[in-house]
């Protein structure tokens, strides 16, 4: 059974600048689980199928001006019975003023009602990304999430390998570290993954020899970054003469992560390798092939070389 997330009232609150009206308990006491929202028009009419409490609800001009229509009892039997279904919060649009009856009713059935002076439109909008990412999928990885070039790179390997202290070096070049050592990776739609650092550890780096360093304080607030798009992985591995690394990138490999697919890289480890630089060249070619663009297949091409077959292995090693 799928793992559900929830996000607190209070944070929700907070981070989308809304205004308690009324609320039966402390708001972090209360929770969202849906990132679905609803604006509740057939339940004010008296259509209750299909309504889901979990999510929720917008009251913006559309609703307060059939609410308005109705003489005070028709009023408050749509209203008894649209907060009787006690949905998790309700959020009223463009900073109107409840009528007389509207939050008596919601305290009656301990129901929170909130205020935003933004529109209805803009309202659900924000909250719906901002609960795609709060409530979204997750899974935490061991790794480095570092940003080079505007790609979100993800390195991966075995414990000792070399990757915090590639991550340094990236930093010292430009780039920014997300996080190292575990990464917190969000499924925040169908096809975007987004990496981030959890918050006990945001910003360190275990380097063997030194100990624990703060990025931030270390090099600057430039150096780091709070969340990251994941475009690709960069596998690192101790050089092995009898394996046959890829010389040519001419056949991408995919690694699955919470059912998205990322071309993974694979880059072999030995004295004097730059990894630095190999993963910023590595970084650039994934950019270019998202654009299009493949160096590999122009030079075979070139060469007067028909491409190997199209198919695209897969690896999923979690």
């Amino acid at each position: 059974m799928a793992k559900t997330f929830h996000v607190t009232l209070k944070k929700m609150i907070k981070d989308n600048a809304l205004e308690i009206l009324s609320t039966p308990k402390d708001p972090s006491q209360l929770f969202v689980t849906s990132k679905d929202v609803n604006r509740p028009g057939l339940m004010l009419t008296g259509n209750d199928q299909f309504f889901d409490p979990k999510r929720v609800q917008f009251l913006g001009l559309g609703e307060f001006g059939y609410l308005n229509s109705l003489d005070s009892e028709a009023r408050r039997e749509s209203l008894t019975r649209f907060f009787s279904h006690l949905p998790c919060c309700v959020i009223i649009t463009r900073g109107l003023d409840p009528m007389e009856e509207l939050i008596p009713i919601a305290l009656e059935y301990k129901v929170p009602v909130l205020r935003s002076n933004d529109s209805t439109s803009d309202c659900m909008s924000t909250l719906i990304s901002y609960l795609g990412v709060e409530l979204a999928e997750r899974v935490t990885r061991h790794g480095v999430l570092v940003e080079v070039y505007g790609e979100g790179v993800l390195i991966i390997g075995d414990s000792g390998v070399g990757k915090s202290e590639t991550a340094v070096e990236l930093i010292k070049r430009g780039h920014r570290l997300i996080a190292d050592d575990a990464v917190e990776i969000r499924r925040v739609s169908s096809r975007s993954l987004v990496g981030s650092a959890p918050d006990n550890i945001r910003h360190f780096i275990e380097l063997r020899g030194v100990g624990i360093i703060n990025a931030r304080n270390i090099f600057g607030i430039g150096a780091v970054k709070l969340t990251e798009k994941l475009n690709m992985i960069v596998k690192l591995e101790q050089w092995n003469d009898q394996k046959v690394y890829d010389r040519l990138g001419l056949d991408d490999e995919y690694m699955s992560i919470l059912g998205i697919e990322l071309p993974i890289t694979t880059v072999p480890v030995k004295p004097g390798r730059n990894l630095a630089m190999i993963i910023e060249t590595a970084a650039m070619n994934n950019r270019q092939k998202r654009m299009g663009y493949n160096a590999a297949r122009e030079l075979m091409q070139s060469l007067g070389m028909s491409d190997p077959d199209d198919e695209l292995p897969t690896v999923d090693i979690f």
